[in-house]
């Protein structure tokens, strides 16, 4: 496999609006991030994939772009933007920008001028039919958001389409007038000197709507290739795609280098696990055996086909201590043995930010109090079709994408140092025991552990390149694998549960001298024929 910057590279999302503050009005912004590279460079990240900063109404918090060359005026300027990228690039950071490309604002000039004139050149930009002979919605496609994907439009006695909100109308992606306006702007980012991009639901534009197909459409590939060629295909940048409905196959056309497309994708299937029925608002545990078979396949099946984006959490979904571990009282042991778990893995590991300190799920107790469209749009949809407040409160509390976006603890200080203005969301109340202040003076705490694991990244090449050899695969409470290359060895050991367990080594790792790379607990450097894992405890020991 050809190697690239980005197989090594550790990736630090940000969400600018809860990040940091610089000037006072509740909403982090550019200034604030620029504030705080010291801090993400001192965590040895060297990729920061920001989530949209474009302007924007914010009906969803900013991918819902009403123009792809501005910056909103809550995150700052253009000159704020090129400095960041400047003050980055002088730490050894790449900016990875946030594209969301399957659907603009309805505040878009492309969609005012194609709303108020049917014969512009920009009305085929959109998607519009007419009523169906009942006079009804052309079809029965719902919204991710919750209701239907037809939203009619009086002025213009037709429908347009929307996979997500009524003011996020999708783009037709078979018009190739699309496709040049789009290249010819991926191109100006390019030309500011970003790192790649992040491509917002991308397994969407492909979609036919007359004949009912949305995801992974038979016209996506072809499209990709052509973005690809158009765009970043002859530079050096990394590109990673959201696709929920990727499979390993789906994956390796995305991400195979010999295909043109992608450096890498970012799947779903685990973090799906924990939905009954598929239904995100009916959350269920966590299955390891079923979790580990997911994380195996992900890891044996793309081995040296594709390559595999790492992660446990981002703006969309609820934080992984809470989730996957334990956010009470083994919340630093379980935080500590998730990011080996994954840090260890083949593939680019994201960090959403706050997870390097252990941040936990939010559960706000109104539902005032929560600000996320999708989370809102749901609970009325559920609750007119007879979903109880209660259940949908816990559904909320478990999974609401809120729980990610609640703002940075900074410190212990009024708003967590977020800001000395009033948040435009709550704060998770548990901020004057877990902040970056206090992560920092801990030389045990959950940063330095993700600190470790990124510089044994660097200087390990096994982790980067090595074979993925499941181990104790039946194990109904460890997850635990080798890595192997020519010249080192490794073997990792994850108890996911709160019990100690007992483990009968195989004959090639038993009884020897080993070297601790990284251990949440005591280091072991002796094995006999048993080992016992204390609760949540993680080794990475190199034979």
């Amino acid at each position: 496999m050809e190697k690239r910057w980005w197989h090594n590279s550790v990736v630090y999302q940000i969400y600018p609006r809860s990040f940091c503050d610089s000037n006072n009005d509740g909403i982090g912004d550019l200034q604030g991030i620029i504030s705080k590279l010291d801090y993400l460079q001192g965590l040895g990240i060297d990729v920061i994939w920001l989530s949209p900063v474009y302007q924007s109404p914010m009906d969803d918090n900013g991918y819902d772009i009403s123009d792809y060359q501005a910056i909103a005026a809550e995150f700052g300027t253009m000159e704020d933007m090129k400095r960041l990228m400047q003050q980055a690039e002088d730490r050894g950071i790449k900016v990875v920008m946030d594209l969301v490309v399957n659907h603009t604002s309805d505040e878009h000039a492309w969609f005012v001028e194609a709303k108020s004139d049917k014969n512009s050149q920009y009305r085929d930009f959109y998607i519009w039919r007419d009523t169906d002979e009942n006079g009804e919605a052309p079809s029965d496609i719902g919204s991710i958001f919750g209701g239907s994907a037809w939203q009619w439009d009086e002025e213009n006695q037709q429908y347009y389409f929307h996979l997500f909100s009524k003011r996020q109308p999708d783009l037709n992606w078979e018009n190739p007038e699309v496709h040049q306006k789009v290249f010819d702007m991926m191109n100006w980012w390019i030309d500011q000197g970003i790192g790649g991009f992040r491509l917002d639901v991308i397994d969407l534009i492909g979609k036919e709507v007359d004949k009912k197909i949305t995801g992974d459409g038979e016209r996506l590939h072809p499209l990709l290739q052509k973005m690809n060629q158009a765009t970043f295909g002859d530079k050096d940048l990394l590109t990673v795609g959201e696709t929920w409905g990727a499979t390993p196959e789906s994956a390796q056309l995305y991400s195979d280098p010999a295909r043109h497309e992608l450096s890498m994708v970012f799947q779903f299937e685990h973090i799906t696990l924990l939905w009954e029925d598929g239904d995100k608002w009916k959350p269920k545990p966590l299955d390891l055996a079923l979790f580990k078979q997911v994380m195996t396949k992900w890891q044996v099946e793309l081995n040296n086909k594709g390559w595999n984006s790492l992660f446990w959490n981002n703006h969309d979904l609820p934080r992984v201590v809470s989730k996957y571990g334990c956010d009470g009282q083994y919340r630093v042991e379980s935080a500590k043995m998730l990011a080996t778990t994954l840090h260890m893995m083949k593939g680019t590991p994201y960090i959403f930010q706050g997870e390097e300190i252990g941040m936990t799920n939010v559960a706000f107790d109104t539902l005032e109090e929560y600000k996320d469209i999708e989370t809102l749009n749901f609970y009325r949809v559920k609750t007119e079709s007879g979903v109880s407040h209660e259940s949908m409160m816990k559904g909320i509390h478990a999974n609401s994408r809120d729980n990610a976006r609640a703002p940075m603890h900074w410190d212990n200080s009024d708003n967590a140092g977020f800001t000395q203005g009033t948040p435009w969301i709550k704060l998770n109340p548990n901020y004057p025991e877990i902040n970056v202040a206090a992560a920092l003076e801990d030389k045990n705490s959950i940063f330095y552990h993700y600190q470790k694991l990124i510089a044994l990244r660097k200087q390990n090449p096994v982790i980067v390149y090595g074979d993925f050899i499941p181990l104790f695969e039946t194990h109904s409470a460890v997850f635990a694998y080798e890595r192997k290359d020519n010249d080192q060895h490794l073997v990792v050991l994850n108890n996911f549960s709160a019990e100690p367990q007992t483990l009968a080594l195989p004959e090639h790792i038993a009884n020897r001298s080993v070297e601790c790379l990284i251990s949440n607990l005591e280091p072991t450097t002796q094995l006999g024929s048993e080992l016992i894992l204390a609760p949540y405890q993680s080794l990475v020991l190199a034979l």
